[in-house]
């Protein structure tokens, strides 16, 4: 994100903002790697995300998955290199 991005979402005001950024990284679904295919998936906050598989890469909008399959708590996590952005933002 640019410079003072993250500062400006942090602001009480950008509250639904930040949310619906970072509810947009979120499917709900349990979904490892060797589990996933290409299309679209509806995030939890309502937009969809492609995810492309091929090749043994995976990248889901334009950005890359780095590493796959890591176990949380509460789901799996699979680290990208950038943040994305619903559409309507």
């Amino acid at each position: 994100l640019p410079p003072g991005t993250v500062d400006t979402l942090l602001k009480p005001e950008n509250k639904d903002t930040l949310i619906k950024i970072l509810t947009y990284h979120v499917v709900p679904a349990k979904a490892v790697s060797t589990d996933l295919e290409s299309g679209d998936v509806t995030t939890v906050a309502g937009d969809p995300v492609k995810v492309t598989v091929e090749s043994g890469a995976v990248t889901v909008n334009n950005a890359n998955v780095v590493q796959a399959d890591v176990m949380g708590s509460n789901g799996v996590i699979h680290v990208i290199d950038k943040v994305l952005l619903p559409p309507d933002l």
